[in-house]
């Protein structure tokens, strides 16, 4: 029976097992330089929301006027609350998947004293489109009249 040994089956194991190994090895390290094209072989990523939802029926609740109290009972505890200006609240909200941002929305909101004068962001009441930002102005004003 050894003398039926074909010369094809000569070779030894390890050369034998080691050559499909090679071309694997190659595929593999040019497929992982790809991994950012070849979304399929990427992890999962889950949908991830941060911030203040707010909608259409809270933001045209918001009234001229309102206090800082029914601001916060309609829209819910901003975001930011600046320390350096008291007088302006932000609504942000983010919903994101891994580093691609799906919706963004901003909402500020601005005092003068305890009551409401106006709403700047994405989307904002109809009331708020026609009356400028109250604390710019004046600021702005003074700094006008002091150097006259």
């Amino acid at each position: 029976m050894p003398d039926q040994i074909e010369p094809w089956n000569q070779k030894p194991m390890a050369l034998h097992l080691r050559s499909p190994l090679i071309p694997l090895t190659l595929a593999l390290v040019l497929l992982s330089g790809c991994s950012g094209s070849l979304s399929f072989l990427s992890a999962y990523r889950i949908n991830v929301e941060q911030g203040n939802i707010v909608t259409p029926e809270m933001i045209e609740q918001l009234k001229p006027g309102m206090t800082r109290r029914q601001v916060r009972f309609v829209m819910g505890t901003p975001l930011i609350e600046d320390t350096f200006n008291t007088d302006r609240w932000d609504y942000r909200y983010f919903l994101r998947n891994g580093n691609k941002t799906l919706k963004e929305s901003k909402l500020s909101v601005f005092f003068e004293g305890d009551n409401l004068v106006n709403v700047t962001g994405s989307e904002v009441p109809d009331w708020a489109s026609t009356i400028e930002q109250a604390p710019q102005s004046d600021s702005a004003d003074g700094e006008a009249q002091e150097g006259a």
